[in-house]
């Protein structure tokens, strides 16, 4: 809450830092660690005694932020085909308050895969922008956690849940849920990973399948009435999980093959797992899991 040179409401996080000690071409402002920070910040400003005069200047810092964070998250990481549209028309090296550019993002970096792979329907959140970069692909953690924590509009969340469904065999495959979307492979991988083997392409952290995001999908998905993809995905888990001896993360691009290196018999496997079947069972209970709340005055209405 103090004041820097960053001006950015997101929270800042060097290469590292994120997920794992491992590189993975992640740092800067991720959308997993943002939708995670807002969520801290709503449950910090409901822990605050509002009695207590010592807590004024937190809970003023707090409430100010947050319209902030909600503000630059819903308006400058949103991706659908109109944004990608915009993006492509853009014009580079502008200043000034009236610059549409704002982060000097230049159209060639948009990657061949998202122009055909996008549908004309539904968007997500991109992994991560800064000055010069957007991190274009699609990570499930982050972009759930934002729309269960109401980071996301309401419109932003059924969006979302348009892609899953339109794009099942890439973001969810025979083993749900990919982690993230497209795996950094070739250049990409040697450079950014440093060759990693245990992130080689389509496993671990770089595009494996974790059972554990079954409770956040069950989560947004039944709040947003799209209950058959829920179904769907639960229904691909449980034919494997007991199978396998419940893994922690699973392999290749549809998640066919159990992880290389999984740990088998993890407790964040099937408790991922039973909390999505007792979502779907009782959908009353979604209640019970508020990890953020509705921020108004955060529209999401002006482009990058």
């Amino acid at each position: 809450m103090t004041s820097r040179f960053d001006m950015f409401p997101t929270m800042l996080v060097p290469d590292g830092s994120f997920m794992i000690d491992r590189r993975m071409g992640v740092y800067g402002y991720p959308i997993d660690i943002q939708a995670q920070f807002f969520a801290a910040l709503c449950a910090a400003s409901d822990l605050l005694d509002a009695d207590e005069p010592a807590n004024a200047r937190y809970r003023d810092a707090l409430h100010e932020r947050l319209p902030h964070l909600a503000h630059h998250v819903r308006t400058y990481y949103w991706l659908d085909l109109e944004r990608l549209n915009q993006i492509y028309r853009y014009g580079i090296d502008e200043y000034g308050p009236a610059a549409v550019n704002k982060f000097n993002i230049h159209p060639d970096a948009i990657p061949d895969w998202l122009m055909d792979w996008l549908p004309e329907t539904g968007g997500y959140l991109l992994g991560n922008v800064g000055p010069g970069r957007l991190d274009y692909r699609y990570f499930a953690q982050g972009n759930l956690l934002a729309c269960a924590a109401g980071l996301a509009t309401e419109a932003q969340t059924a969006a979302l849940m348009q892609l899953i469904a339109q794009r099942y065999d890439d973001l969810i495959g025979q083993m749900p849920l990919k982690l993230c979307f497209p795996a950094l492979e070739g250049q990409d991988w040697r450079l950014l990973t440093g060759c990693d083997p245990k992130n080689r392409p389509w496993s671990y952290h770089n595009g494996g399948n974790w059972p554990v995001l079954l409770w956040l999908l069950a989560l947004v998905g039944l709040r947003t009435g799209a209950d058959e993809l829920v179904e769907r995905a639960l229904s691909d888990a449980e034919r494997r999980l007991v199978q396998d001896d419940w893994p922690e993360y699973y392999d290749g691009r549809r998640g066919r093959l159990v992880g290389q290196q999984a740990r088998r018999r993890q407790t964040w496997s099937a408790a991922g797992y039973l909390v999505a079947c007792q979502l779907l069972e009782r959908p009353e209970r979604i209640e019970l899991l508020h990890l953020g709340r509705s921020v108004e005055g955060a529209s999401c209405a002006a482009p990058v």
